[in-house]
């Protein structure tokens, strides 16, 4: 599963600060940590104020919380579905046909996940009639077979069931957990297509058939679906046949021959057209297309057989599953879900060429789910509590991935992202361990430690045992655990037996503790010695260890020279001291000069140092921190050259930030500026270029934004009407009449400024239709701009907008996004009320609006953004 809300929780931090809707940029700030030194520290009794030592000592009287794997004592072989729909009622009407036996000790007792349903009957596949009992929560049905079987013996339950999948709880990644979802199924909701769709992880398909709901399952499947003719249907494994049936409707008969968790379970009803793509070593490959959609099939699902021969390689399994196909539905609750086969998205990854230039989202949720199916769905995590297992290796694909095809500094540009998500993640809330025993709920799970984190711990172990060892040892553990459950322990065990090193030091601080160092670093030169002192100051609080080994590089540039004396040291203490050698004063020492380990430093470095470690360390994260360090550091001939020459970089992102960076730009600058505004080969580079040279009133402005206005990318032409505003606002109104039919969220932002600024309330349908459509970043900015107008309009107006806001506010199968966006909107009016002074009585209406929508929202993220509303 790949959760695509991520960067609300980089968001949470930025609106705690201020409610600015500017994007922000990435930032690994160091961290000073104060904690006492563990090494040093004496308690005694008398320092407390007693005389015994057992009365500072809180005995438990419990034992610790620990989640197991799902204790087996049936192993489900088989499942036949046989399925039809009441979409009025929102209702599915089933038989499954279980096979099963046993696990290891002769059992007559069944007991199945089933949720919220209604039996008709459950039999033995002879007839025969069982009772069962289904009380309580309805959480599960527990059956009285017909005699007891024993290990190895077969048998075969049929059971005729209504299931009435039901709305409750949910998660940061996974909104709802129904299961199965209708969409627009009586067809009141205009021109929305009328869908059903799944979404099993955590445990949900028991929602929608009886089965044993857990990680460490694992069968193989039949499906046959009736619907009306009209509709398409996808579910794993293969298409075998569809049989038209006298009443209109269709039977397709779904099979998967490969057993796997019933979780990944999917089904799909929709009206879409199926775009083949060429065969993947014989492997069907196809692409579900809402309709409107299916020209732009490639665009939005990108490489996707260029990924499947990369993945087979790198792993050295080739893909093991029949088909791979590619489906995005309206009003999803996850991000993407690598149901085995037959992979769905939300609806955010539509798009034409025109608005993915440029946009590296889709390629990386593409191979974020297509990795699941090695890691998670070929060898799947045996409890929620190993998660990472699954979700750990997915992340760390997407970095694999942007590696081979964009180069080593894309992936590490999007490892720094990803370990700011897991920092700023560890900032708002508690550290945990990787694999975490004691989680309150298995939805917890879903957070930036089983992503982020477990993403860069895998990229350390890569970087600690070399590149041949560990694709080695993850072929190893892949063949080894083929279509079988796992925890962290066999993942070791393939390390081990692959190197010959034993690596519990590597797990064990890594998986089964929490947190990260914390380090405190500082240099000297004297006599011909570099001395380095490295602390490690993390609070050891949460099972964080006071001390982490870290082996790692150190770089020690002198003379200018491009080429480190590079020294390998074991950080293995919590204060220590290491001494090299060199002739001359160093021009910059480069602790971990290959950014591989997950940690925060304090390590103060002066501007020549920083200018020194851009131009001779080869390392994109080198660059772009230096910028940010830069950035904190007075005016000097050092940062005015390294800001030149980041303008320059070649890496896109080390451009944007230079950009950002550069407070009063010098007469070379502002002409780089207008060279990357006239034609920067990345869009968001271009974008921000013509921004600031608007800004800085250079030149011929009307020129470039007119130019750009004629560009393909759509962050390129919104730019070009934010700069044209500032130099011909007439221009630039009639040039926003011809972009208001493009539906894009850089464009709906532009216009939404430029009509805020106008002040035209006649504007507001425009608003108003974009409202329900755009995303991201977008919608900030569309919601900003159209409260701003609201407040130039009539009390009728403003109310009748304020409502709109409010239903985008509470609406929890839309884009979080616009939830954000709508909310904040709310809040910022009742603010603009607040300052005005006079008492007035929708400031308390805006307050309960506020409240209704925080009880209501499921993301967490936005569950604290939201505390500091309405107050």
């Amino acid at each position: 599963m790949r959760n695509t809300f991520s960067l609300i929780g980089l968001l949470a931090t930025l609106f705690a600060v201020g409610c600015s809707t500017t994007k922000p940029a990435t930032v690994e700030a160091p961290v000073v940590m104060e904690v006492r030194d563990l090494d040093t520290m004496t308690i005694t009794p008398e320092a407390n104020g007693v005389t015994d030592m057992q009365a500072e000592i809180e005995i438990p009287n419990e034992r610790p919380v620990y989640r197991p794997a799902y204790f087996r004592t049936h192993d489900l072989l088989h499942t036949r579905l046989d399925l039809r729909f009441d979409w009025a009622k929102e209702q599915v009407i089933g038989k499954a046909t279980l096979k099963l036996t046993p696990y290891f000790r002769p059992s007559a007792k069944l007991v199945l996940d089933a949720k919220g349903f209604e039996f008709k009957s459950i039999k033995m596949a002879s007839g025969k009639e069982l009772s069962y009992d289904y009380g309580g929560e309805k959480q599960q049905v527990t059956i009285a077979l017909d005699r007891q079987y024993k290990r190895g013996e077969e048998y075969t339950i049929v059971i005729d069931y209504t299931a009435i999948p039901a709305e409750s709880g949910g998660s940061a990644a996974i909104t709802s957990d129904k299961g199965l979802f209708f969409i627009n199924p009586r067809g009141e909701e205009g021109d929305k297509p009328r869908q059903i769709w799944t979404q099993g992880e955590t445990e949900n398909n028991s929602r929608w058939f009886p089965t044993i709901d857990k990680p460490n399952e694992r069968t193989t499947q039949e499906m046959y679906v009736t619907v009306a003719d009209e509709y398409e249907t996808l579910s794993n494994g293969s298409l075998i046949n569809q049989t038209k049936n006298a009443d209109g409707t269709r039977t397709d008969y779904w099979k998967m021959d490969l057993p796997h968790a019933p979780y990944l379970f999917a089904l799909i009803v929709g009206d879409f057209d199926i775009v083949e793509d060429q065969d993947w070593n014989g492997i069907p490959v196809n692409y579900y297309m809402e309709k409107g959609w299916k020209d732009h099939a490639k665009d939005i699902y990108p490489y996707t057989r260029e990924m499947l021969s990369f993945f087979s390689d790198v792993t050295g399994v080739s893909y093991p599953w029949p088909k791979y196909s590619q489906v995005a539905v309206r009003d999803y609750v996850s991000g993407a879900m690598e149901n085995t086969s037959a992979v769905i998205f939300g609806e955010f990854m539509h798009g034409t060429k025109r608005d993915l230039i440029d946009v590296e989202t889709n390629e990386k949720i593409v191979a974020h789910e297509m990795f699941h199916h090695w890691f998670g769905d070929y060898v799947t995590c045996e409890s929620w509590s190993n998660l990472t297992l699954n979700e750990g290796f997915a992340n760390y694909s997407e970095y694999l991935w942007m590696e081979e095809k964009h180069g080593r500094d894309a992936a590490d540009f999007h490892m720094l992202n990803e370990r700011s998500g897991y920092f700023g993640s560890v900032n708002r809330g508690e550290p945990h361990e990787l694999i975490w025993y004691d989680y309150d709920d298995k939805e917890d799970m879903f957070d930036a430690h089983s992503y982020n984190k477990g993403g860069a711990v895998l990229h350390m172990l890569r970087h600690y045992v070399g590149d041949d060892a560990f694709f080695t040892s993850l072929k190893h553990y892949l063949t080894e655990n083929q279509y079988s459950a796992v925890e962290v322990d066999e993942l070791r065990m393939a390390f081990e037996e692959t190197t010959g090193e034993d690596l519990n030091w590597f797990f064990d601080q890594w998986f089964l503790k929490a947190g990260h160092p914390a380090l405190s670093l500082d240099t000297d030169y004297a006599d011909g010695k570099v001395t380095l002192t490295v602390e490690q100051t993390q609070e050891t609080e949460h099972n964080v260890p006071a001390i982490f080994r870290i082996p790692v590089e150190v770089d020690i540039y002198t003379n200018g020279s491009t080429t480190p004396n590079r020294q390998i040291i074991t950080v293995d203490q919590r204060k220590q001291t290491f001494t090299f050698d060199s002739p001359v004063k160093p021009d910059v020492v480069i602790f971990d000069p290959n950014h591989q380990l997950l940690a925060q430093f304090n390590y103060i470095k002066s501007a020549e140092e920083l200018a020194a470690q851009f131009k001779a360390a080869p390392n994109l994260i080198d660059r772009y921190l230096v910028l940010q360090r830069l950035s904190t550091k007075e005016e000097s001939d050092a940062k005015t050259q390294t800001l030149t020459a980041a303008l320059k970089d070649p890496f896109h992102a080390v451009r944007g930030l230079a950009m950002r960076t550069i407070s009063e730009p010098t007469p070379d600058q502002i002409a780089l500026v207008r060279m990357l505004a006239e034609g920067d080969p990345h869009s968001a580079v271009r974008a921000a270029a013509i921004e600031m040279f608007a800004e800085v009133g250079g030149d011929n402005v009307k020129t470039v934004a007119e130019s750009a206005l004629n560009a393909e990318p759509y962050p390129v032409v919104a730019a070009g009407l934010q700069a044209l505003v500032s130099v011909d606002p007439k221009a630039a109104a009639a040039a926003a009449s011809q972009l208001e039919s493009i539906e894009n969220d850089d464009i709906a932002g532009a216009l939404a400024e430029l009509y805020a600024g106008l002040g035209d309330v006649s504007k507001l349908p425009y608003f108003e239709k974009r409202m329900n459509e755009v995303d991201g970043y977008g919608a900030l900015n569309l919601m900003d701009g159209y409260r701003n107008l609201l407040a130039k309009g009539s009390p009728d107006q403003m109310a009748a907008g304020v409502a709109k806001l409010k239903s985008l506010g509470l609406d929890q199968g839309g884009s979080p996004w616009r939830r954000l966006a709508a909310t904040k909107a709310i809040n910022d009016i009742r603010e603009s009320l607040k300052k005005a002074g006079a008492a007035n009585p929708m400031i308390e209406q805006l307050k309960i609006m506020i409240d209704e929508i925080k009880a209501k929202e499921t993301v967490s993220d936005l569950r604290q953004i939201y505390e500091g509303y309405g107050q």
